[in-house]
C-alpha cells in the first residue's frame, strides 16, 4: 500500500504501482461512447497512463490538457487518461476543451484501480483513483511511475516524457 495526501489527510491506496521493469497489467476501460478501451488498442505503441481522481477538478483537467498538448510530439505513443468518472462527464470535458490527441477511459466498471494499486482505500474520495502516471514501452514493460505526493499536485510531465526520448 502507498500513501498520498488529500488536503491535510493522508490517504492509502489499495496497493503499489507496478514496479519499473515489470510487466504492466492489461486494462479494460470504457471509452467516451461506452466502447471498450483496452491495452490491445495500443498494441505496438508506447503508452502514457495519466491516472487521476475526477475530470471535474482543476488539477485533473490541467493534466489532461497538458498530456493532450504533449501527445502530438510523442512518436509511436498513446496517452490514455484514466479516471472513474462516467464516460458522459469525460466526453463533456473533452468536447468542450477540444481534447483530441489522447484516449480517455473510464474505470467505473473495471478492476483497473486494483490492478494498478492506485484506487484510494480510505478517506473522503475512497474508491476514486489517486493521481499517478505510468509509462509503458511497446512490450508493456513499465518504464516510469509516479504517484504524486499530493492529489492536488500535477504530475512531473518532464520525467514522464524523458523516458520516451
Amino acid at each position: 500500500m502507498a500513501t498520498t495526501q488529500l488536503g491535510d489527510n493522508t490517504v492509502s491506496t489499495v496497493g503499489e504501482l507496478p514496479a519499473v521493469g515489470s510487466q504492466a497489467p492489461g486494462w479494460d476501460l470504457v471509452g467516451l461512447k461506452f466502447q471498450p478501451v483496452t491495452d490491445a488498442d495500443a498494441a505496438g505503441k508506447r503508452v502514457v497512463l495519466n491516472i487521476f481522481p475526477s475530470i471535474d477538478t482543476g488539477v485533473c483537467q490541467a493534466s489532461v490538457r497538458k498530456f493532450n498538448e504533449l501527445a502530438a510530439g510523442l512518436d509511436n505513443t498513446t496517452v490514455v487518461n484514466v479516471s472513474v468518472d462516467l464516460p458522459l462527464a469525460q466526453a463533456r470535458f473533452c468536447g468542450a476543451e477540444g481534447i483530441e490527441d489522447v484516449e480517455v477511459g473510464s474505470a467505473f466498471r473495471s478492476s483497473f484501480g486494483q490492478d494498478y494499486g492506485i484506487a484510494m482505500a480510505d478517506g473522503g474520495w475512497q474508491g476514486l483513483l489517486a493521481r499517478a502516471v505510468v509509462v509503458l514501452d511497446t512490450d508493456r514493460t513499465v518504464l516510469h511511475t509516479q504517484l504524486t505526493e499530493t492529489i492536488g499536485t500535477e504530475p512531473d510531465y518532464d520525467a514522464a516524457v524523458a523516458v520516451l526520448s
